[in-house]
Formats: structure tokens, sequence, C-alpha cells
């Protein structure tokens, strides 16, 4: 089976030994976005929902960058800091997600990379190689 690496400048550079996104089979898998702003390799000051927005943005460029779009994600996984953003991350996430809904796990974790609040990673539907 046939893989390609999947980068882009229109998000933030991998902080580790690995590839935004692979493409294989079918799928686009998308490595976990911290809300790390892709011009600035920071984080975006202010709310938790800012910095919710800036890691599904850069999902969003990635998603696109490999050929796809929220619209074919079939899964998400989240990882929060802390369970108490829940609700505040649903709501950002549902302007996302507007029109379809995939599967998602959603969890607490006790570190992010970084010191983030959250991380987000999605398996999409593409067009094969």
């Amino acid at each position: 089976m046939d893989k390609k690496w999947i980068n882009t400048g229109e998000a933030p550079l991998p902080v580790g030994p690995y590839a935004q996104a692979v493409k294989a089979g079918g799928f686009l898998y998308v490595s976990g976005q911290i809300p790390l702003d892709p011009q600035t390799g920071q984080f975006p000051a202010g709310s938790f929902a800012d910095q919710a927005r800036q890691a599904l943005d850069n999902l969003a460029a990635i998603l696109k960058a490999g050929g796809s779009s929220l619209d074919s994600v079939v899964k998400v996984t989240v990882y929060l800091s802390d369970m108490a953003y829940f609700a505040e991350f649903n709501t950002v996430y549902a302007a996302y997600f507007e029109r379809s809904r995939p599967a998602r796990s959603c969890v607490a974790v006790r570190e992010l990379p970084k010191g983030a609040l959250l991380e987000v990673e999605a398996i999409a539907l593409c067009e094969e190689l």
C-alpha cells in the first residue's frame, strides 16, 4: 500500500518527528493539532475557545492540504487538559462540524505538548494517491 506524507505551512510544523498527516488507503490520518498559530508559533492570547478554534483551524488546513475537508472527517479524537472545558469545546466544535457529525472520543489528559489546553486529531476520507 502506498502512503504519502502531508505537510503545509498553513498549520504549525510538528513539534516532534512525525508528519502533519499521512494519506493511505483512501484515508487521511491527521496528527494531533495543538492550538499553535502557524505564523507566530505561539498560542492565541485569550480564552479556551480561542485555543479550540486555532486547533480546529490547524486541523482544517491540514485536511485541505491532504485533499480532504471537515465534511469528510469520519473520526475525531480530542484531548482536553481539563474536562471542565468539555461544554465549551462542544460549542466551538459544533460550529466547525455543522454539516457532518463524525464519530468522536473526548478524554481528559494530565498534560499536553507545550502546555496546550487541548489537542485534536482526525481521520478523514480522501481521494486515493
